[in-house]
C-alpha cells in the first residue's frame, strides 16, 4: 500500500526510509531563483480530512513506522493549531515514532513565536531542514532568497533554543566567480554562529526551468566556477567553519564533485587533506555527466 502523492515530491536524502505525508503542497515563497522544486505548483494547505484519512490508512499498513517527514517544502507555514493537530494524531496512530521532521525556511521560523515553536516541539516535531544557501547578503539578495545572513542566524538560533535538531544546506558556487571568496567566508561565519547538528554542502547546478530566471535576477553577468574553484570553496568553507559544538559535515550530494564528510571540528584536517589530494588528482572527481542538483 502506497500513498498517492501530488508530484513532484522532494525529501532530504536522510529521509529516504521515512514515511512522507504531504500536509502542504508547494512552497509559499517559491521565489528562490536557483530552485525549481515547486515551480509547477501553487502553495496550498491540505484539508484536515484528507490528511487524517491518509494517516489512518498508512497506520494500518505500516504500524511500526518510526520516522515521518512532513512535505512539501513548507509544512511549517501552516497555522500552529493545525500542525499540532497533525502531530498529535500521528503519535496517536503510530506507536513507535522516533522522529518527525520537515523543511523550514528562515522566514517560517521567524514568523513563529517562541511559544508556538515550543508548542510544536512539545507536540513532537523534532527536526528542521533549513536551506541557508549562503551567508553573504549580496549573494542572498541576488538569488532572491528572502533572507539575510543575520536573519538566518536569528531564525536558526531560535529553533536551537527550543531544542530542535537542525540540518542546514549551503550551495557551493552560488556566488559565481566574482563573489566566490565572500560567499565562502560569510557562509562559514554564519554556520559557525549557528553550529547546526548537520551541514550539507551542495554544488550549484541550474535546471532548465530556472536558468534564465536566475541569470536575469542576478542583475549582472554570472560566471559558474569550475571544478578546481569548487574545491577551493570547499576548502575555504572547511577551514573557516569553526563550530563550538560537534557538527556532522557532508558534501556528498549528487551535485558534488566528490563525496566528502566528517565531524567538525574533529575531522577538519582529515577533510582538508582529502580536498588537497583531490586538487592534485582531478581525475578522481565525479564525471560531470553523473552530477545533478
Amino acid at each position: 500500500m502506497e500513498l498517492v502523492y501530488d508530484y513532484p515530491l522532494y525529501r532530504p536524502p536522510s529521509e529516504a526510509n521515512s514515511m512522507i505525508f504531504q500536509v502542504t503542497l508547494g512552497c509559499s515563497f517559491n521565489k528562490c531563483s536557483f530552485c525549481n522544486m515547486y515551480r509547477t505548483k501553487e502553495y496550498s494547505e491540505r484539508p484536515w480530512d484528507e490528511i487524517k484519512a491518509e494517516i489512518d490508512t498508512m497506520s494500518k499498513f505500516y504500524p511500526d513506522t518510526s520516522r515521518i517527514f512532513l512535505a512539501d517544502g513548507d509544512a511549517l507555514n501552516m497555522p500552529n493549531d493545525r500542525l499540532v493537530q497533525i502531530l498529535r494524531y500521528l503519535y496517536e496512530k503510530f506507536a513507535n515514532i522516533e522522529r518527525i521532521s520537515c523543511y523550514a525556511m528562515p522566514k517560517n521560523l521567524l514568523q513563529k513565536t517562541d511559544a508556538e515553536l515550543k508548542e510544536l516541539r512539545d507536540a513532537g516535531l523534532h527536526m528542521f531542514y533549513v536551506g541557508i544557501e549562503s551567508g553573504n547578503d549580496i549573494v542572498l539578495k541576488k538569488v532572491t532568497k528572502g533572507a539575510t545572513g543575520k536573519s538566518i542566524v536569528q531564525a536558526c538560533s531560535k529553533a536551537r533554543k527550543h531544542g530542535y535538531v537542525l540540518s542546514c544546506m549551503v550551495i557551493l558556487g552560488l556566488g559565481g566567480k566574482k563573489y566566490s571568496k565572500a560567499h565562502t567566508k560569510d557562509t562559514a561565519r554564519v554556520l559557525s554562529e549557528i553550529a547546526p547538528d548537520y551541514v550539507g554542502a551542495l554544488t550549484l547546478q541550474l535546471e532548465d526551468g530556472v536558468h534564465d530566471e536566475f541569470m536575469s535576477k542576478y542583475g549582472e553577468p554570472f560566471e559558474f566556477i569550475d571544478d578546481a574553484e569548487v574545491l577551493d570553496e570547499l576548502e575555504g568553507l572547511v577551514k573557516e567553519f569553526n563550530p563550538q559544538t560537534p557538527v556532522v559535515f557532508r558534501a556528498n550530494h549528487a551535485s558534488n564533485v566528490y563525496s566528502v564528510g566528517g565531524t567538525m571540528p574533529k575531522d577538519k584536517e582529515k577533510i582538508l587533506s582529502l580536498v588537497q589530494n583531490l586538487k592534485s588528482h582531478p581525475e578522481m572527481l565525479k564525471p560531470k555527466s553523473l552530477r545533478r542538483f
